[in-house]
């Protein structure tokens, strides 16, 4: 089982206001720690979990999640490491936006049904963006040389565990004080379905109905990316990535080789870790074909 961190809320030392989940800054000597909790009984901790470490089997950038108890209020959560410790500061998606199109709704729009957060625009600031510095990137695949690159990469994962978040507010750019380079990927936890009920993920399991079951549930995960300013609803995570990995298609088949490298013994593992008062087993079991399907789904990219 995964190591469960016990943290106690009255060392909290400031409350983070972005995002719905009750969270907090605390430190563990000299590294500022962030404690999100799951007070929802939605699954988001176990989620943001099982994410970062399928992240590493890609060998992704990504904020490294561990899960956690707050003692002092009973209820269980994840927590993470800053990932721009002092001197180095965060810019969000929305504000590096803003800086290109003077137009774009930022702060003062809404930070999921934004029209305006296109792949094309999007593309266009992480372009721009240096590569995660070296220490993120101890594992990339060979042919990831740029950010749009290892953004890719992002969007893959996004496929893979159908995280329906990846707002202006959920990816960005690090600044070093004289670059900006992409952030690692963080917040994965409106991912994996994790809201459903276990008795929905029995019935869909076991039903022979085809509009019900996995292979067709999948389909429905939306990202928060638009194909242009203009389109009625979003992208789905899958379409997503496909979009962008038209744009780089080096990239692209890179990060589906890594995918297509990853064993179905090593996910089963991951998701074997999670405590069973937090997943259960038929929530496992779900998961498992969820991520499945999705993995055959980018790895077969004609299909829809």
């Amino acid at each position: 089982m995964y190591p469960v961190v016990r943290i106690q809320s009255s060392r909290a030392q400031a409350l983070e206001d972005l995002g719905t989940k009750a969270k907090f800054w605390y430190l563990e000597g000299d590294t500022r720690m962030l404690f999100k909790a799951e007070e929802r009984g939605t699954g988001e901790d176990w989620a943001e979990k099982i994410a970062c470490e399928l992240a590493a089997l890609l060998g992704l950038p990504h904020v490294h999640y561990e899960m956690a108890h707050d003692v002092d209020q009973d209820r269980p959560g994840v927590v993470c490491a800053s990932l721009v410790p002092p001197p180095l500061a965060l810019a969000h998606g929305n504000q590096l936006l803003l800086a290109l199109d003077p137009d774009y709704p930022g702060a003062q729009g809404p930070h999921y049904r934004s029209r305006a957060h296109t792949i094309d625009a999007v593309f266009d600031v992480v372009r721009r963006l240096r590569m995660p510095t070296a220490g993120w990137c101890v594992n990339l695949p060979d042919g990831i040389d740029d950010a749009a690159g290892v953004f890719a990469g992002y969007l893959l994962l996004d496929a893979w565990v159908a995280n329906q978040d990846r707002h202006h507010e959920n990816w960005g750019a690090v600044w070093d004080g004289q670059h900006l380079l992409l952030a690692p990927s963080f917040d994965h936890g409106a991912a994996l379905a994790r809201n459903l009920s276990d008795a929905e993920r029995a019935e869909r399991l076991a039903s022979r109905d085809h509009h019900r079951q996995v292979a067709h549930f999948v389909r429905r995960a939306r990202s928060a990316l638009y194909a242009d300013a203009v389109a009625p609803s979003p992208l789905s995570t899958l379409e997503a990535w496909r979009a962008w990995a038209q744009r780089v298609p080096k990239a692209a088949r890179a990060w589906q080789e890594r995918l297509d490298g990853v064993e179905s013994e090593a996910v089963a593992d991951i998701l074997e870790q999670i405590q069973p008062e937090r997943m259960s087993a038929i929530c496992r079991q779900f998961t498992a074909e969820l991520l499945a399907q999705n993995r055959r789904r980018i790895l077969q990219p004609e299909e829809p």
